[in-house]
């Protein structure tokens, strides 16, 4: 395997404040890799780095090689960088199948002329998405839903919705941001089952979450933050047995 994102000494700070400092780690092509860390610890500001909504203030980041300093969220996209968010970004006016539609933009081929004039090769991408969005939510599990206001769905598969949708760009990683906080026993199941499922079919998986059963069952490696820094990384049995994890997060 080789290392997909790779990211070197990096700090973020607010103010006096340094929310992430001195984190450096790697993540190999199709693995699933967590990152854990008590409330406060940094988890969501690193995804934020990442994935481009903030910009360092030291350190380096880089996606396939590719130093990601200058890019912009949607360039990252285009590179095969997708994420879901803590607050869920669903359209509720949509449909389910409207909503997994917006994430196959980038895919899609039509030009400003096409567009305006409705040749036929817009007719065709728009076929197309419908298709592959459809393809999709019956992947995540929503397949009974394609037509249904989101409005309607219930919270567990609005979760699934967000992560076709971000599916639907063909991504290369895709970084989930708490994608079991509400959910139920059964629905976190299923979740761990996608999830592993996406990663085995060679979409890397980053993940942010607090369901410490999830991540251990799920991960390859995992990285914990405690204060911004880097506190230990390595496999979920390196990290149960690892003191410093115990005493300041995993209790006991």
């Amino acid at each position: 395997m080789s290392a997909l994102v790779e990211v070197k000494a990096l700090d973020k700070a607010f103010g006096g404040v340094h929310a992430v400092e001195g984190v450096s780690f790697s993540v190999d092509a199709g693995q699933v890799y967590s990152v854990i860390g008590p409330n406060g610890a940094g988890k969501t500001t690193l995804f934020n780095l990442i994935t481009g909504l903030y910009t360092p203030t030291k350190g380096e980041i880089r996606l396939n090689g590719e130093s990601t300093s200058d890019l912009e969220p949607n360039q990252l996209a285009e590179r095969g960088m997708c994420r879901t968010f803590q607050q869920m970004q669903i359209c509720m006016n949509m449909t389910a199948i409207e909503n997994v539609m917006l994430g196959r933009h980038l895919k899609l081929k039509s030009s400003l002329f096409t567009t305006l004039f409705r040749l036929p090769a817009l007719r065709r991408d728009e076929d197309n998405a419908r298709q592959r969005a459809a393809e999709l939510m019956e992947y995540v599990g929503c397949g009974d839903y394609l037509d249904t206001e989101a409005s309607a769905m219930s919270y567990g598969a609005l979760k699934r919705l967000e992560i076709a949708r971000a599916l639907a760009a063909d991504p290369k990683i895709i970084l989930l941001d708490e994608p079991a906080a509400g959910l139920n026993a059964t629905e976190t199941a299923a979740l761990e089952q996608l999830i592993r499922k996406i990663a085995d079919e060679g979409t890397t998986v980053m993940l942010v979450e607090h369901d410490m059963k999830l991540v251990m069952g799920i991960s390859d490696r995992l990285l914990v933050l405690n204060y911004g820094r880097v506190l230990a990384e390595g496999t979920p049995a390196e990290i149960r047995q690892n003191p410093d994890v115990i005493a300041a997060y995993l209790g006991g």
